[in-house]
Formats: structure tokens, C-alpha cells, sequence
């Protein structure tokens, strides 16, 4: 079972208990931090959040919804070790685990459709990294 830390802003509320429930009937263990309503917050609290429970061990891999998902990726990517991916369809979500060892995922509620977003967690979650040459790219990076 996969432990996922799972955050949003106020524009990825909706989409994100969409997530949740995906997350719940795939078995994986969700551990929600916020935001719980539409009300507006500031997206980087919730990008440290998530990116604080992978590095502590307390996640394995972590989910972050904001309205593009290029704020929460900038956010995410400030952190050493994690490797935040912005997908769009399920091709970069499987690329960005094969190749990069994604360890967040970050939607973007206002650019994605439920079934798109559902479908891209869904490959993320399910495809393994390749290792070999990919992991000493990632070991250049720090």
C-alpha cells in the first residue's frame, strides 16, 4: 500500500476529492492536508505540507491541485529530493516516474477534466521507475 499526502488550493478543491476517492478505492492510504473548502489560501503552505511528509517518511508520494498546477510545482521543487512533475495526460505521468522518479504529482484543476486527472494519477501510481541511466541523471541533479 502507498501512503499519498495530498494537498490543494482553493481552485483545486473539487478536484481533489475526486482524487481522494480514486486514491481510497485503488487501497492506497491518503493523508488529506487541506485545503477542505473553496475558500482562497495560499497554495505554497500546502506544497510545503505535502513535500515536509515524503521527506519525513511520514508519505511515500505526494498529490498537489492548485488551479494550473504551475504554482504548486514551482512550490514543490524548491525542496531537495523532491522531484515534482505538472502532467497533463497519462503520457507524462508515466514518463515522469519512468524516467524522473516523480515524486509528486501536481493537476491542474482548471486545465483538466475529472477523467484526464483521474487517468493520470492512475498510470503515476502505477508505473515504477526504470532506473539505470535515469537514476544517475537524477543523482547529477543533488
Amino acid at each position: 500500500m502507498t501512503v499519498v499526502a495530498i494537498g490543494c488550493d482553493h481552485g483545486g478543491f473539487s478536484l481533489k476529492q475526486d482524487i481522494v476517492a480514486t486514491l481510497e478505492s485503488l487501497g492506497h492510504e491518503v493523508v488529506d492536508v487541506g485545503s477542505y473548502s473553496e475558500e482562497s489560501v495560499d497554495y505554497p503552505h500546502y506544497a510545503a505540507t505535502v513535500c515536509k511528509a515524503i521527506l519525513a517518511g511520514d508519505a511515500h508520494r505526494g498529490i498537489l491541485i492548485c488551479g494550473t498546477g504551475i504554482g504548486m510545482s514551482i512550490a514543490a521543487n524548491r525542496y531537495p529530493h523532491i522531484r515534482a512533475a505538472l502532467c497533463h495526460e497519462a503520457f507524462t505521468a508515466r514518463m515522469s516516474r519512468e524516467h524522473n522518479d516523480a515524486n509528486v504529482l501536481c493537476l491542474g484543476a482548471r486545465v483538466l477534466g475529472v477523467s484526464i486527472a483521474v487517468d493520470i494519477v492512475r498510470t503515476w501510481l502505477a508505473t515504477p521507475f526504470a532506473g539505470g541511466r535515469h537514476l544517475r541523471r537524477i543523482e547529477l541533479m543533488g
